[in-house]
Order: structure tokens, then C-alpha cells, then sequence
């Protein structure tokens, strides 16, 4: 039978950044509500159908991609949520050649313009989430190291493979 779960792409994150937006996520995110560690999803639900194509492009993309400088500017509100803004040219060009690779797989969330975030905080109030914005962040420096598949079944994520960029 063929996989037809969901797939998810995120951008794996150098180990100090990812500790430092993890640390906020779990900070201001319900914790009833957090069954993820903190991620940068590239794309929301690609078809499981296409699982061994997917990780054969995936799997060539990375061997030819070196890490990617990531500037981690300030904080976005998302409404009933807050998001940390990522900025890097080399992350909009990988994901739009992924893009253009698989545009008629793509669902309309995924074929969206790109806005490069790591939530922090969701599922609160708009106030709360204000707070947090009006708070703000010192922006920092990380870097992209790879990408990370998973497949998405209802419930927290199961890793599927993980593409580290060639150093």
C-alpha cells in the first residue's frame, strides 16, 4: 500500500539557535498545546504519495547546498500567536527552486508567498500575544544545516529523514 500521510519539510537550525527558539517556544507557548519543538516549516503537506521522489530531490538539493546564513530579526504577531522573523536570501532561493519543482504537487497554503517564521507562541489571546510582540527580540545570527522531512499523521510529527547541507 502506498504512503499517503501528509509530508512536512523544515529547515534543520545550527544547535544554538534551535536551543534559544526552543527555549522561547517553550516559554510562551500553552504547554498543554506544544507537541512540537521548535521548526521552521518550508512546506506545510506534500503528498506522502511522492515519498521516494521527494527524498531523491531532497537528498541531491542538499549534497549540492551549503549551510545557509539565517538572521533571526524580531518578533511578527500571528494574531492569537507570535512568530520569530527569519531573514535569508539563501533560504527564499532554496525554497523557491523547490517551488518550481514541484508546483502542481503543492497544495494553495504551499504555493503561497513565503514568510519565513519559528512560532513561538500560539493559541492565546491577542493581547497576550501583543505583550510578547510589544516585548521584542534582539536579533541574531544562525544558520540552515539541512532540511527535515516528516510525516504528518494527526498528532505530533514522525520523522521520516534528515538532509544535511554539505559543508
Amino acid at each position: 500500500m502506498a504512503e499517503t500521510a501528509p509530508l512536512i519539510l523544515t529547515l534543520t537550525l545550527d544547535p544554538a539557535s534551535f536551543a534559544r527558539l526552543d527555549a522561547l517556544r517553550r516559554a510562551h507557548f500553552p504547554p498543554e498545546r506544544n507537541q512540537l519543538p521548535a521548526h521552521l516549516t518550508l512546506f506545510h503537506a506534500l503528498p506522502g504519495e511522492a515519498l521516494a521522489e521527494i527524498r531523491a530531490n531532497l537528498a541531491v538539493l542538499a549534497s549540492g547546498t551549503p549551510p545557509m546564513a539565517l538572521r533571526f530579526a524580531g518578533l511578527r504577531s500571528l494574531g492569537r500567536g507570535t512568530a520569530v522573523v527569519v531573514e535569508s536570501p539563501a533560504l527564499a532561493a532554496l525554497r523557491g527552486m523547490l517551488v518550481g519543482a514541484w508546483h502542481s504537487r503543492l497544495t494553495p497554503q504551499d504555493r503561497q508567498g513565503f514568510r519565513p517564521h519559528v512560532t513561538i507562541q500560539n493559541f492565546v489571546t491577542p493581547d497576550a500575544a501583543r505583550d510578547l510582540v510589544a516585548e521584542g527580540l534582539q536579533a541574531f545570527e544562525g544558520q540552515g544545516t539541512g532540511m527535515g522531512l516528516w510525516h504528518y499523521r494527526g498528532g505530533p510529527w514522525e520523522a521520516v529523514e534528515e538532509f544535511e547541507f554539505k559543508r
